[in-house]
């Protein structure tokens, strides 16, 4: 396997390790997740800093790349719906970026985050023809799936009325963007 190989394969467990662990997981975890050394992993990477960084910029890169091949014009709304929707999905994706979130202090992370939420509300914006507004409601829809995703909130129906009530409001907003 090449470099390039081991570093995606790396990658790929960091995401997994990550999305489930957050920023305390280990690079000893990755390891054994990747099926390499820790001393390999630090060796490419440098740092459990660096390696989250990197896991996070590729989660976000994911993101901004769904959003940006969105084409725009009149149906550019309802795509834009669809692609995050898609992205979704990926539980480890979207937990990914939920911790990413958390550790926005550490400088690469925190730039991440701001530029994929910046970069989305401007995609949107210029995709859509939207208002300042129309694409913050867009980023903020998008937030609001994100937590309820990440708290599982559909598997815990019947537990808290006001949770049941939100989810389903945003689950009939969901499939009116995913038609």
């Amino acid at each position: 396997m090449s470099s390039d190989q081991r570093r995606e394969q790396i990658l790929a467990a960091a995401r997994r390790v990550f999305a489930e662990g957050g920023y305390g997981a280990t690079t000893d975890e990755v390891a054994r997740a990747a099926g390499v050394s820790q001393p390999y992993v630090v060796r490419l990477f440098g740092s459990k800093r660096e390696l989250f960084a990197a896991a996070y910029q590729a989660a976000t890169g994911e993101v901004l790349t769904a959003l940006g091949a969105v084409p725009a014009g009149p149906d550019a709304e309802r795509l834009m719906g669809q692609a995050y929707l898609s992205l979704i999905v990926d539980r480890d994706l979207l937990r990914l970026l939920m911790h990413g979130f958390i550790a926005g202090t550490e400088d690469e992370v925190g730039r991440a985050a701001r530029h994929c939420l910046g970069e989305s509300f401007r995609l949107y914006s210029e995709r859509t023809g939207a208002t300042p507004d129309e694409a913050r409601q867009f980023v903020a829809f998008g937030m609001l799936l994100n937590v309820l995703v990440a708290v599982d909130a559909e598997a815990h129906r019947g537990q808290d009325e006001g949770l049941d009530g939100l989810t389903d409001c945003v689950a009939l907003t969901a499939q009116r963007v995913a038609e």
